[in-house]
């Protein structure tokens, strides 16, 4: 069996170049995944996340461009590559799901036109071997009576039916890495649950690699293998799920998990992270997040090392919450 990770982001770094000053979406951002495993990347709105995930699908449009870094496909380097070769890759090989599925389906056209045409894109079968293995992707996603639903066209289905074929066409060529850019995120609860379990699920069975963007620890939670917190286009922490929501090391991932309603004492305001995530074009010296941060110092002027532990725990921050008493008193 292949040890190499399915993908490998080294010192990832994207860049904007605008009329008010060069904006850095992505900076210095490393990771990989395995076959098989979900890693959860989390931040805010604007940390860099998204654009993390289409720069891995190269679909980063002028003004903005990949200005340094790796991005490694099963060993194979992706950037340099022409257009015509990224092609063939996405949609084959790698595959992104979107947060509202109408980015993905074409509303005038039925959904089997456009299942068998992402088949026939990349393989070299006939229409009838296509159709079947469209129909097989729909029941993969729980859609029932799928050749009834092939022959529907996208406003005849519901948010969660429509994120369950959009999911379904990225899961047709049985792609080695899936990118999903908050997918549920406008689901009812009962919707994303399943959702997420089919995913999940899917996974596991087919070895597929997978990166789930978001901003809910709690999807996160129950959802990944492995976690990378972004905060204003910097990975501040990454580890395992245990090791990262259990033992946060990093000031604003505690932040973050403190003002998840769900751990908010019954008839107490909700916790907040004071002050505002920087502006992208105007990013401070040092640590990003000292502003915010109440255990900043004047060393935090000077950016923070990357440090990792003997477990792979790592964190970007020169005053790490390193024990669990100290988390319990914080």
């Amino acid at each position: 069996m292949d040890a190499r990770p399915v993908l490998e982001v080294v010192n990832l770094r994207t860049e904007f170049r605008t009329a008010a000053g060069v904006v850095t979406a992505v900076d210095d951002v490393s990771f990989s995944v395995g076959r098989g495993q979900i890693m959860g990347l989390v931040g805010e709105s604007g940390s860099g996340k998204s654009m993390t995930g289409y720069s891995i699908m190269g679909l980063i449009d002028a003004p903005g461009r990949i200005v340094g870094g790796n991005l490694r496909l099963n060993g194979q380097e992706l950037l340099g590559l022409d257009a015509e070769a990224m092609r063939r890759i996405r949609g084959d090989r790698i595959a992104m799901i979107f947060q509202d599925p109408m980015m993905t389906l074409n509303p005038v056209l039925k959904i089997v036109t456009q299942m068998t045409e992402a088949v026939l894109a990349h393989h070299d079968v006939g229409m009838r071997a296509a159709r079947e293995m469209a129909r097989d992707a729909l029941a993969r996603v729980g859609i029932a009576a799928p050749d009834e639903r092939l022959e529907a066209y996208p406003h005849q289905f519901s948010g969660g039916m429509r994120q369950r074929v959009a999911i379904a066409i990225a899961l047709l060529n049985k792609p080695d890495l899936i990118i999903c850019d908050e997918p549920t995120t406008a689901l009812d609860v009962t919707t994303q649950n399943q959702i997420l379990y089919e995913m999940q699920t899917l996974c596991r069975e087919s070895g597929s690699a997978l990166v789930w963007i978001t901003h809910d620890l709690a999807v996160v939670a129950g959802l990944a293998d492995t976690v990378a917190v972004m905060y204003a286009g910097q990975l501040v922490e990454q580890g395992s799920v245990q090791q990262v929501l259990d033992a946060p090391r990093h000031p604003y991932t505690r932040a973050l998990i403190a003002s998840a309603p769900s751990r908010n004492p019954r008839g107490q305001p909700l916790a907040q992270i004071n002050g505002m995530a920087p502006s992208p074009l105007d990013l401070p010296s040092g640590c990003r997040f000292r502003d915010r941060c109440p255990r900043a110092s004047d060393v935090c002027a000077n950016p923070p090392p990357l440090d990792v532990d003997a477990d792979g725990h790592a964190w970007r921050c020169f005053h790490p919450h390193l024990d669990e008493q100290e988390r319990d008193d914080g």
